[in-house]
């Protein structure tokens, strides 16, 4: 496995060019905060990523998060010692609050320390990213007293904290969680019940565990609109902020994944002995609404994963078809093995991975960039409108880029041959930790679903044909380049054939909402292509081609343009087709 190489350059790009970080930078919001500080940073955690996060990631997928039979999970030994320079760096307290020991940085540049933080060990890094989840639904509905308590120690990430919504009989299905939370007299609540997935629920990389749980209050009404949720900590805390007895939560086992081994996956029990006490945040049935807060940035830093994982992998695939020599490449003397690197199929390779790695960096760092844009704006019809595009993006960015991963760590391991196959190399590790990601916060068809159900609908359509008409706008202005009159005919097309299968699915969503479902996920791989490629051209318009980077990104962009995007184009048919022949088989036939 090769060292991992923060990608600065790639990032910077990604930051400035492609998301105009500039222009997030020159509102009165972040006004505080300059590029150059911005860059100097980005550069400082990418070295701390290489030197401290990095080397713990074959640890953890060897040595595994552990389950005692007391109760206790450890991580490697090697977790706990770069986890804690992790903190002391700062480095995840930057983008929150001031009052609490923030740094007010964009989320933007959250982003980019995430996507770092990702690739350097993925397992590692779902513990700060559960609790960034966890800060954002405090800050914006927790009490005074609940803030106050809390979050300066997870902002420093010297607490961690969880979100408990899935349950043995609640999955993806939120609304069938029955957990139960009783008033206790004195302000604090009972909870009792069982949570499933908890990803870090039980760890020794902390002190504290702040676990956000979803429950029912009594005489809550069904499904997800009786739901409540409670803040519960692992260790309850003492007026002085010093940690008091442990609460009536324990972890009764963590699962046996297929990848993110450092990662404890945990299930919890709630209130077995004495109680576990918990306190209401925000008002009562109100937990889907609070939780969300959480979840549409954990989305979107899923996203990021899938981006993450596949920058590593392709790292590792460089670095191997480089060295690997094995047959003649073409006009090479004779008698003489060749890099592989040297081959045409492995290049093809090589351009998959890099063309699609640029472009889910600029789907998920325009995302973020939305979301700075909307937190920033002063006028409330801005603000709308890049709240917009910010929601349009997050089901794109979470579901194309997870899936996109799963491809990319594959030809990773394509590249490697047999060798791939084999654990000794490490690039496997990239491709089974990938698998999960399509899965959690919200499976891949749930975004879809997301997708037709809500954001399509959005103004009428409008907000997708705003985007469709960008991309047109875009090839328009490409084709003045005789180097990307291909790119820019197929980026027209592709933003054509949306326009027609937004338009079909806007008339279906009525009137047969199984085919609008079953349209679903092919929709979302050839918008969110299309979007993704519109992306690749604006940066390729801005990018100065005379240098090596500049050209790089042109070709890597024109390789996007020309030989992915056309196969998007293809899902046409699957969008526009019926659902009948989806449940023409019978499910006895089906066995």
């Amino acid at each position: 496995m090769a060292d991992y190489r923060p990608p600065l350059a790639d990032i910077t790009h990604a930051l400035t060019t492609v998301a105009d970080l500039q222009s997030i930078l020159a509102t009165e919001r972040y006004s505080h905060v300059d590029v150059d500080t911005v860059v100097g940073v980005i550069e400082e955690v990418g070295r701390f990523m290489a030197e401290v996060i990095a080397p713990t990631n074959r640890d953890g997928d060897q040595i595994k998060a552990q389950w005692h039979n007391d109760g206790s999970v450890t991580v490697p030994p090697s977790f706990i010692t770069a986890y804690q320079q992790y903190v002391a760096t700062g480095f995840g307290a930057m983008p929150f609050d001031p009052h609490f020991g923030g740094a007010d940085f964009p989320w933007i540049t959250a982003i980019a320390v995430q996507e770092m933080l990702n690739s350097a060990n993925m397992g590692m890094a779902l513990c700060p990213l559960l609790t960034q989840g966890a800060i954002d639904a405090l800050e914006a509905h927790g009490s005074p007293d609940q803030q106050a308590m809390y979050l300066p120690k997870m902002l420093t990430g010297e607490w961690a904290a969880t979100m408990n919504l899935s349950e043995p009989q609640a999955g993806s299905d939120v609304g069938a969680v029955r957990a139960k939370a009783e008033p206790v007299g004195d302000g604090s609540w009972k909870i009792s019940g069982t949570k499933i997935w908890i990803t870090y629920g039980e760890h020794n990389m902390t002190e504290q565990i702040v676990h956000l749980v979803l429950a029912r209050t009594p005489g809550a009404p069904p499904g997800t609109k009786g739901i409540s949720m409670f803040v519960v900590p692992k260790f309850l805390v003492n007026a002085d902020g010093s940690l008091g007895k442990r609460n009536d939560i324990s972890c009764v086992s963590i699962e046996h994944k297929l990848g993110i081994h450092g990662s404890p996956t945990c299930v919890l029990a709630y209130g077995e002995n004495t109680g576990a006490i918990g306190w209401l945040v925000g008002e009562e049935n109100e937990g889907m609404r609070n939780m969300f807060t959480m979840m549409n940035n954990a989305r979107l830093s899923v996203g990021l994963q899938g981006l993450a994982i596949a920058e590593r992998a392709y790292q590792d695939a460089v670095a191997y078809a480089v060295e690997r020599r094995q047959g003649r490449a073409i006009g090479a003397p004779a008698g003489e093995q060749s890099p592989i690197v040297e081959h045409p199929d492995v290049r093809r390779l090589l351009m998959f991975q890099r063309s699609w790695i640029d472009a889910m960096r600029a789907l998920i760092y325009t995302n973020a960039a939305c979301l700075d844009q909307a937190k920033a704006a002063t006028d409330p019809d801005t603000a709308r409108a890049w709240r917009e595009r910010a929601d349009l993006y997050i089901p794109l960015s979470k579901s194309l880029c997870t899936d996109v991963a799963q491809e990319t760590t594959s030809a990773a391991v394509q590249i490697f041959g047999g060798m791939g196959y084999v654990e000794e190399t490490g690039v496997a590790q990239h491709y089974r930790d990938a698998r999960i990601l399509p899965i959690y916060e919200g499976t891949n068809g749930i975004q879809a679903a997301d997708l037709v159900g809500r954001k399509l609908s959005m103004r009428g359509g409008g907000v997708i044909f705003d985007e469709l008409d960008r991309c047109a706008s875009l090839a328009d202005r490409l084709h003045e380049n005789p180097s990307m009159v291909t790119f820019a005919a197929n980026l027209r097309s592709a933003a054509d054939t949306c326009r027609r299968a937004t338009a079909h699915l806007g008339e279906t969503a009525t009137s047969d909402p199984a085919t609008l479902l079953s349209a679903s996920s092919p929709y979302l791989r050839l918008l969110g292509t299309t979007v993704c490629a519109g992306l690749l051209a604006e940066a390729a318009l801005k990018v100065d081609g005379s240098t090596t980077f500049g050209a790089a990104k042109i070709t890597a962009a024109r390789f996007f343009g020309e030989q992915i995007l056309p196969a998007a184009e293809g899902l046409s048919g699957a969008v526009h087709a019926s659902s009948e022949d989806l449940f023409a088989i019978p499910v006895d036939a089906l066995i």
